[in-house]
Order: structure tokens, then C-alpha cells, then sequence
């Protein structure tokens, strides 16, 4: 009976020490599936490591923003306050600055989609935009505001005034001026001009009477163009901040580039670099 007894455990025994090699060697990882995860552990997490490693920071910009980024046609080199400030990041990060096209209907596309690490040049921070992508601490206060002939400044201070039948409002496509624009011109004439920086000429040749964009930039194109004024910037339409856009989901370098905005606009970098081109 003892004997009888003992030969079911040695059995099981037996099944059991033959299935353990299969269940052990099931459960181990194949070469390759060991060097993708080795391959992601070596991977940086965050563009904060990615941009020293990289050697290169990408930035998206349009080129076509004055006083933030603008590309000169003839050279293609960039400048501007924004760009600026591109270089001073970069530095910061061990790397130098690829500026990457991109237009104001494609820059939050152009983003999320990787082409680069960080938006600059003017962009204002909206709500729409924040659904897809983060910004830095912001760099300025702006707001819509008129830019007309001098000779027409009194005659578009409101915004029942620019509205009316008769008068033509001028604004680029895009961005937040078209959707400002077509937010509240529903009795004048208003035409899409296709090309930034060429805009301010349609008002100058009398082609059209009225822009309204970010006083920011009314007051860099009444600098450079006399017969340009710019209507009460100091009080404009609508309050906006401007700031960098970033990936959403790093907050790494989301937090790296805040620390860096909020020096540069409190030790006097940003201010000496728009006053090089405000004033």
C-alpha cells in the first residue's frame, strides 16, 4: 500500500519538473524584445536631454513677424527678438539653433507632430492652441489694435468706426488676426492678404485703410514706415500674452523653459533685445 501510495507524487513530481523548463523559458525575453528595452532605457525621456544630446534645438517659426522673426528673403538668415532669444536657449542647452518654416495655420501641427521642439516668433497663447500644445511663462502683454495712414487716425479709433461700409480692413491668414478680424468686421470689406510681410504696403499705396493686429507689431511698422500709425496701442482691443509653445507632456523642459523666460524677462535680456528693435 505504501508503495502504491508513492507512485502518483512521483508522477506529479515528474510532470511537474518537465513543464518547468517550457514555463521558464516562455516567460524569458527574446534578444530582440532585450534590445528594444535596452534601447529605451538609453532613450531621453525629455527634450531637456534630447536637446544637449542632439546638439541642436529646433524652432519653428514663420519669418514673416516683425519685431518677433523675420527671414530675410535675399540671405534666408533669420532675425528678430524671438530669434534672439533662440539663440540664448539653445546656448543654455549646449546646442545650436535649426530654424524650421512653418505658417500660422501650420505651427501647432508642425509641433505636436515633432518637426521641432519649440514655437517661437509672436505667438500669442490662446485656448485653442493650449488644447494642443503647452506654453512657457509668457514674455509680454499685447492686444489687437488699428495700424492706418496718419492721415486717417481719427477716423478708425473704434471698432464701430473700422466697421462701417465703405472702409477696407487688410489681415493676413492664419493666425489670430483673421479670427479677431472676422469676429467683428461684418459691415466693412475685408480681404485675406496672403503675405505678411508685405500687408503693411496695401494700407501705405491706399489699396486698403485698416489692419488691426497686435500693437506690438503697429508699432514696429510705424517705426519703420512714417505714413503708418499706430491707434492706441497702449490700450488695444483685447488683452493677449505672447509666450514659446511647447510639446504638451514634457514637463521637464516645459519647466526648464519657464525658469529661462522668467530670467530673461526679469534681467533685462528680453527688454535690450525688443528695444534693439522697438525703439
Amino acid at each position: 500500500m505504501k508503495r502504491a501510495a508513492t507512485l502518483p507524487a512521483l508522477a506529479c513530481l515528474l510532470v511537474a519538473t518537465a513543464a518547468a523548463p517550457a514555463a521558464s523559458y516562455a516567460s524569458a525575453p527574446t534578444a530582440g524584445a532585450a534590445a528594444a528595452a535596452a534601447q529605451r532605457d538609453r532613450r531621453p525621456a525629455t527634450l531637456l536631454d534630447e536637446v544637449p544630446r542632439r546638439g541642436v534645438l529646433r524652432v519653428c517659426t514663420t519669418g514673416d513677424y516683425r519685431p518677433f522673426s523675420y527671414r530675410d528673403p535675399a540671405t534666408g538668415d533669420y532675425r528678430g527678438v524671438d530669434v534672439d532669444m533662440a539663440r540664448d536657449l539653445a546656448k543654455s542647452l549646449d546646442a545650436t539653433p535649426r530654424y524650421v518654416p512653418t505658417t500660422w495655420s501650420g505651427l501647432v501641427g508642425d509641433l505636436t507632430a515633432g518637426r521641432c521642439d519649440i514655437a517661437m516668433g509672436g505667438v500669442s497663447i490662446t485656448l485653442a492652441r493650449a488644447r494642443s500644445v503647452a506654453f512657457s511663462e509668457p514674455t509680454r502683454t499685447d492686444g489687437k489694435t488699428p495700424v492706418v495712414r496718419c492721415a486717417d487716425q481719427d477716423k478708425y479709433r473704434t471698432l464701430d468706426q473700422i466697421d462701417r461700409p465703405g472702409v477696407r480692413v487688410v489681415v493676413n491668414p492664419g493666425g489670430t488676426n483673421v479670427q479677431f478680424a472676422r469676429a467683428h468686421v461684418k459691415r466693412a470689406t475685408l480681404t485675406v492678404h496672403p503675405d505678411n510681410t508685405t500687408i503693411f504696403d496695401e494700407i501705405i499705396a491706399g489699396r486698403q485703410d485698416v489692419m488691426m493686429t497686435d500693437a506690438s507689431e503697429t508699432r514696429y511698422q510705424a517705426k519703420i514706415h512714417p505714413e503708418l500709425c499706430a491707434v492706441h496701442p497702449d490700450q488695444p482691443f483685447t488683452f493677449s500674452e505672447k509666450a514659446y509653445a511647447l510639446p504638451r507632456g514634457d514637463a521637464q523642459f516645459t519647466a526648464y523653459v519657464n525658469q529661462w523666460v522668467h530670467l530673461a524677462t526679469h534681467d533685462g535680456t528680453y527688454g535690450r533685445y525688443e528695444d534693439a528693435w522697438m525703439k
